[in-house]
């Protein structure tokens, strides 16, 4: 009895930037999480691979991954594989006629990319790749500009630039689905920023934590250590609304020094409100409140979908709360700089995971940065 194969149990191929590699699976993960899919990798799975293969899913949800990763370039239904060009070609012969059908018709236009990971081909080599593969039935035009089908051929030759084999370790065919995010880290980059400081978070990084984090629109997200804002940011470009709050009043309020290399002073309108409103979200700007987040200003009970946050742990930024040695209670007014005193990496963390215990919904996550040495 023959196995058919419905469209929504296809295999599809995922190829990955090579940055940020341990970021990249709990990404993906926390992603499908939000359509309720688990990862399936099967097995033989490499996680420091630039190609993952999935299994399990539509092509809605590889849609949905790609509309959000910025660890992930590109996604593929995967039409055949193999170590070899010989596999590969044995491996497509045996692709579900009905599968490949759809898009191979006469009314239709299609190119073929061909991609190598860790090796440049000059373009008579590639152009050798795709005349190779005339075993496949193609009775579209090619149209190189606007095809209303792509398909790829991609290589990998490994990851170690200083051994790079003659011929690919493994090769992947497949139907071109959609590009990830990508953009947004130049987009957004901290560089073209409106207002920025000492420790402004990369941007790539902020929606690598926003994604963690399963942020999504109409969400409440929130920063205590919110600094110049990046993280809200990112979240927002999300859809959730934002808010945060920091001990540093200067910094809340766009007042002193500036970060920018040639600008002595920040100008009337460096704050977190215009990066929102740079980036077309400023309506979704809760606010942000001079605060210390060793005594936390909230209410109790659920508050928040999200907290996201990158503590100060004393390297650029120094780590200090309000108070001094005797038991007193701290005024924050605009006229007075209060007495503060030293607060240290394990208080900071105690309080944010008691704080986070408190204000998160059930099944809300809190995403933050821990330093670490690594001989420990």
């Amino acid at each position: 009895m023959a196995i058919h194969c419905s469209r929504t149990c296809l295999q599809y191929l995922i190829h990955l930037a090579h940055d940020n590699v341990d970021f990249r699976l709990p990404e993906i993960r926390a992603l499908l999480s939000l359509r309720g899919k688990p990862i399936d990798t099967g097995e033989n799975f490499k996680e420091k691979s630039p190609f993952w293969r999935l299994n399990g899913l539509s092509e809605e949800d590889v849609n949905s991954i790609m509309a959000r990763t910025v660890c992930a370039k590109s996604a593929f239904e995967l039409w055949g594989h193999g170590r070899t060009h010989s596999e590969l070609r044995t491996s497509l012969l045996k692709y579900p006629t009905e599968n490949m059908s759809p898009f191979l018709q006469k009314d239709s236009t299609y190119k073929i990319n061909v991609y190598t990971f860790n090796k440049t081909l000059e373009f008579e080599d590639r152009i050798k790749k795709i005349d190779a593969m005339e075993y496949l039935s193609f009775e579209g035009r090619v149209n190189l500009r606007n095809p209303k089908h792509i398909f790829c051929l991609l290589e990998d030759y490994g990851t170690d630039p200083n051994d790079i084999p003659d011929e690919p370790l493994y090769i992947y065919f497949g139907r071109w689905i959609a590009d990830g995010q990508r953009e947004l880290i130049r987009s957004h980059s901290v560089k073209n920023r409106h207002f920025i400081g000492n420790t402004s978070m990369d941007a790539g990084l902020s929606f690598i934590m926003a994604n963690h984090a399963r942020v999504k629109a109409y969400d409440l997200v929130y920063d205590p250590f919110v600094g110049t804002g990046s993280l809200l940011v990112a979240c927002s470009h999300f859809g959730a609304y934002v808010c945060g709050t920091d001990i540093d009043y200067n910094t809340i309020h766009g007042i002193g020094k500036a970060s920018r290399k040639n600008q002595k002073w920040r100008g009337p309108d460096e704050n977190i409100r215009a990066n929102l409103r740079q980036y077309g979200s400023e309506k979704l700007y809760v606010d942000v409140l001079v605060s210390d987040a060793s005594k936390p200003i909230w209410r109790d009970g659920v508050l928040f979908d999200a907290i996201i946050t990158d503590p100060p742990y004393g390297i650029r930024e120094s780590t200090r709360r309000t108070g001094s040695q005797k038991d007193s209670y701290v005024f924050l007014l605009n006229s007075h700089v209060p007495v503060s005193m030293a607060y240290h990496l394990s208080d900071i963390f105690t309080d944010l995971l008691n704080f986070s215990a408190h204000h998160l919904v059930i099944g809300g996550r809190l995403v933050y940065w821990l330093p670490i040495y690594r001989p420990e």
